[in-house]
């Protein structure tokens, strides 16, 4: 059967995710190494994942932001177990001007800055040191604070959306009275993205601590949210930590408690990324190109009117009253009367995932009709409709595509799940080519005969299995 990307899924999944993006029109590599230029499309989808994530912050009481893109060299320092972390990632600005020197621009020797500065590769050392200044008092406390912005982490094997030398993200940073309330805090915002990612993303996921060889670097505890990918791997899609008292005593977040007494506060911190959008494609699109779950797509609807040169004009602006119609309802659809081919257009609909798509001919438009295939389904889902009928239950019809694709989603995650007694077993897994999330007990990951096999297998530990933390989840990982 001919697909619309090839190599298809079996034959090459590595190599169809990166026509797919190409074929979803959704981004292109930059002539910035290891970067992406987001293209309106996708873009768009970015745009309904943020301001939906956004709300959801709002809703906990948090307050946005803007911090520095440039961080002093010192702030690192501060914190050596965190820039250790890093250390490698981090791409240094150590010159403030350029000079003509043999014909081409190049940094004027003379402009070498005193202090190099490092281009974020995440923001809490600067935030803590504004986070000593903002809070003196218990009443300055909790302090809650996120902001949306751009980061750098120099990528060697870079992929588009989930591995990228400079990504867009959000991170949150929250200070508080007590451990209790910090930690508290960090599930919280943990469970706040497991939500957004099945409620909105229609993506199941594996929610757990990460293992201390595994936890974000100067962390106390770091949770984790993992989805599996169609091929069976692992992607780590968002994070939040419980930072203890490191950054505070790194930075002298101080306050004067009610005793009167002066003592160090507790941080948390918490980000999710664009390569939430690297996840959602993988999890949900086809050999055909994209499927996107009705809540971030941008068209919810695309109508396409099957034209002659005789009924093009009176065709077009019945579309245009549908959509219309639509829009009234809350929906986002697009008429696309454009003089593209028909064919052609329901090609590039698919490709780019609009949920519903909706066909109208001279025949259909005279009966008060329509012909209507959800994306997710394909042509079997193909079916005429009346108009009216359409308007009235186009909502519903988006709700039930939303729940469909969560729970195609989740079926094959429970597929892809495997119970292993021991090291033996998980060789015996691996070896076969198996695919998915091994579930073995902790405590056998932990010595040399793992270490083998992480290095055999190209596997990690994914997260402590939040039900039974004697249990680790281990899979190979994008």
């Amino acid at each position: 059967m001919k697909t619309a990307i090839t190599p298809t899924r079996a034959e090459n999944f590595s190599e169809w995710y990166q026509n797919l993006i190409t074929a979803a029109d959704l981004a292109e590599n930059a002539p910035v190494r290891g970067c992406m230029t987001i293209k309106p499309y996708g873009w768009a989808i970015w745009e309904l994942m943020r301001d939906e994530m956004d709300r959801r912050i709002k809703a906990q009481g948090v307050l946005n932001a803007n911090f520095p893109l440039l961080i002093p060299i010192d702030f690192f320092n501060r914190e050596a177990e965190h820039v250790a972390g890093f250390a490698k990632e981090a791409a240094v600005v150590t010159h403030y001007r350029l000079k003509m020197i043999d014909g081409s621009l190049q940094p004027d020797p003379e402009s070498k800055l005193t202090e190099p500065y490092i281009i974020r590769p995440t923001s809490e050392t600067i935030i803590g040191e504004a986070m000593s200044r903002w809070v003196q008092s218990y009443r300055d406390l909790p302090l809650k604070l996120n902001q949306w912005v751009n980061v750098m982490r120099w990528e060697m094997r870079p992929r588009m959306f989930l591995r990228t030398a400079e990504f867009n993200w959000q991170e949150g940073h929250n200070v508080f009275a007590t451990h209790e309330e910090a930690n508290a805090d960090a599930r919280k915002m943990h469970k706040l993205y497991a939500d957004f990612m099945e409620n909105v993303l229609a993506i199941p996921v594996i929610m757990g601590e990460k293992t201390p060889e595994e936890r974000f670097a100067g962390a106390d505890h770091t949770y984790t949210t993992e989805q599996i990918m169609q091929d069976g791997k692992a992607l780590q899609a968002g994070t939040s930590h419980d930072l203890g008292q490191h950054f505070a005593k790194s930075f002298g977040i101080q306050y004067l408690g009610a005793d009167g007494r002066l003592q160090h506060a507790w941080t948390t911190s918490w980000g999710t990324s664009t390569r939430m959008m690297g996840g959602l494609f993988m999890v949900h699109s086809d050999d055909d190109g994209l499927v996107l779950p009705p809540a971030v797509a941008p068209h919810q609807v695309v109508i396409i009117p099957i034209t002659r040169d005789d009924t093009a004009t009176e065709l077009n602006a019945y579309a245009e009253k549908l959509a219309d119609d639509l829009r009234g309802a809350g929906i986002r659809v697009l008429a696309d009367t454009s003089d593209m081919r028909a064919p052609d257009k329901m090609w590039k609909w698919i490709k780019r995932g609009v949920p519903l798509r909706v066909e109208i001919g001279a025949r259909e438009m005279a009966a008060g009709e329509l012909t209507l295939t959800r994306r997710d389904l394909g042509k079997a889902s193909k079916r005429t409709i009346a108009r009216d009928e359409f308007v009235a239950g186009a909502r519903e019809m988006l709700d039930t595509v939303q729940r469909d694709m969560f729970a195609a989603a989740a079926a094959r995650n429970r597929s892809m799940i495997h119970d292993v007694a021991d090291l033996n077993a998980l060789d015996a897994e691996l070896a076969a080519g198996h695919i998915g999330f091994f579930r073995i007990r902790y405590d056998l990951t932990t010595n040399a005969e793992f270490e083998a096999l992480m290095e055999k297998y190209k596997i990690t530990r994914r997260c402590l299995d939040d039900a039974d933390p004697t249990y680790v989840f281990v899979a190979k990982s994008y």
